[in-house]
């Protein structure tokens, strides 16, 4: 399992889940990070079809109501609840700790280690990704299409010039001063 968003501005955290069947061989497979965007498109589809996958994600609200590692968890939850097979036990990339009806260990780099975590990666960051471009044509003057809602300058910029939109995460302390300064111009 592996998440990607956690550190952005704005958007869902996605999880996603994949059984790396035994045998397989997916060329190119490594931490999403490693890999360009090209590189991950490519590879996708590879595991969606050829891995027992799942899944989920936490809303902005979500992360805002519940704070990020029990919204991270949900997200973990609702792709594991998607997985169509049965898992022994669960490898998670980082170091928290959570909790599931499955045995499972935390590591950290766990994406540069585990194929099944590299192959989560791809599909939860590939995931995250089409959802933010799709979240880009509703809010055209963000730029999530290009940044994803992290806090590159051109966000930053878009935050100065029209404070946060309905999609950021305002319990994130960055927004919280152009929350309060739009607050301030009314």
């Amino acid at each position: 399992m592996d998440e990607a968003g956690r550190g952005s501005w704005a958007g869902p955290v996605v999880a996603a889940v994949v059984v790396v069947p035994k045998g397989l061989r997916l060329a190119g497979l490594d931490d999403s990070k490693k890999l360009t965007p090209a590189e991950r498109e490519k590879l996708f589809p590879k595991i969606v079809k050829n891995c027992p996958h799942g899944v989920g994600t936490a809303s902005h609200t979500e992360v805002d109501t519940l704070g990020l590692l029990r919204a991270t968890h949900l997200a973990f939850s609702r792709a594991l609840e998607r997985l169509n097979v049965k898992a022994d036990h669960l490898y998670i990339d980082g170091r928290d700790a959570f909790v599931f009806p499955i045995s499972h260990t935390s590591v950290i780099r766990g994406d540069q280690i585990y194929r099944c975590i590299a192959a989560a990666s791809i599909l939860a960051k590939v995931t995250r990704d089409h959802l933010m471009v799709e979240l880009g044509r509703a809010y055209p003057d963000y730029g999530f299409e290009t940044h994803k809602g992290y806090g590159t300058e051109r966000h930053q910029q878009a935050l100065s010039a029209l404070g946060p939109s309905e999609i950021h995460r305002k319990s994130y302390e960055p927004l919280k001063k152009w929350s309060c300064a739009q607050i301030s111009f009314l």
